[in-house]
């Protein structure tokens, strides 16, 4: 059986797949953060034993995916959004409470890896070998999965395109650098800069339905915007690691705008005559993660 568990900052969820990935139990229950590392521990371990006891058996290994990741070098969490095992050895507390080997994993190193073994990737490709999975959502990350496995990376940062440097006009970024990939297309910035052309505060929903309706300069202009930077941020992780597909997750990836014109955009920016790498949809939806986890 295979065990994994989805740490969000409001709930934790768990699932047992068997070795065909085929849903055996699946619960959620809080994570009551503001409890403290203990108790989200503590959560881990009643969560695991109300699956025990469905299941008939106990996990002897868990995959855990959350924001984040843990820093090799000094095996604190970093990232996180629950703040309470952010700088904390959560790993191995968590190790030392359950007496089973556990493996963690960013939230879209996750995503990625169960796209890439049971999801989106195998109905397109199921031979590839590099599969880069994109997070474009209310932040923007991703994955990187090789021969089935998901890339951690010497400081545990492995995919994350959403902190390279696009372009100085999407401003500062939480993270103290100016201009990252984040900045520019995913969900807020891209309702941040229509509010800077407009002074009108809108969803990123309202904004393509208007772009698809062409009443909306201020809409057509975001829109374009994003194209256009879609096209320069991914063209520079496919020089570099020249993927066999791209999956693309979160909110913004549902426009699909970004499967015809996007494309087109990554086409002109890619240092090769010709390019056909696929650029797909999800397939898992919100069980990506969980299911991630239990690949680990």
């Amino acid at each position: 059986m295979l065990w994994g568990i989805d740490l969000g900052g409001t709930k934790i969820e768990c699932v047992v797949l068997n070795e065909n990935h085929m849903v055996l139990a699946r619960e959620r229950i809080p994570t009551e953060a503001s409890k403290g590392m203990a108790h989200i521990i503590s959560q881990i371990q009643k969560l695991l034993s109300i699956l025990s006891k469905e299941v008939g058996e106990k996990p002897t290994k868990l995959g855990i995916g959350t924001p984040g990741s843990v820093d090799p070098s000094t095996g604190l969490l970093k990232g996180s959004n629950s703040q309470a095992i952010n700088n904390q050895p959560f790993h191995n507390e968590l190790e030392k409470v359950l007496g089973i080997p556990v493996k963690i994993a960013n939230d879209a190193n996750c995503f990625a890896l169960a796209e890439a073994t049971m999801g989106a990737v195998l109905d397109i490709q199921p031979e590839a070998q590099v599969v880069f999975g994109v997070i474009m959502g209310t932040g923007c990350g991703g994955g990187i999965v090789i021969d089935g496995k998901a890339l951690n990376g010497r400081h545990g940062i492995t995919g994350e395109w959403g902190h390279t440097l696009l372009d100085e006009s999407g401003g500062p970024c939480y993270c103290g650098k100016v201009g990252c990939t984040e900045t520019i297309i995913a969900g807020p910035s891209l309702e941040r800069f229509y509010f800077e052309e407009t002074g009108n505060k809108r969803s990123l929903k309202d904004i393509y339905a208007d772009y698809k309706a062409g009443n909306d300069p201020a809409a057509t202009k975001t829109i374009d915007r994003l194209i256009h930077f879609f096209g320069f941020g991914l063209s520079n992780v496919i020089n570099t690691l020249d993927p066999d597909v791209i999956v693309l997750g979160g909110g913004v990836s549902n426009l699909d705008v970004l499967y015809k014109e996007g494309v087109e955009s990554v086409r002109k920016n890619v240092f090769n005559p010709t390019f056909t790498t696929p650029i797909i949809q999800p397939k898992l939806g919100d069980s990506a993660g969980v299911f991630g986890a239990a690949l680990l």
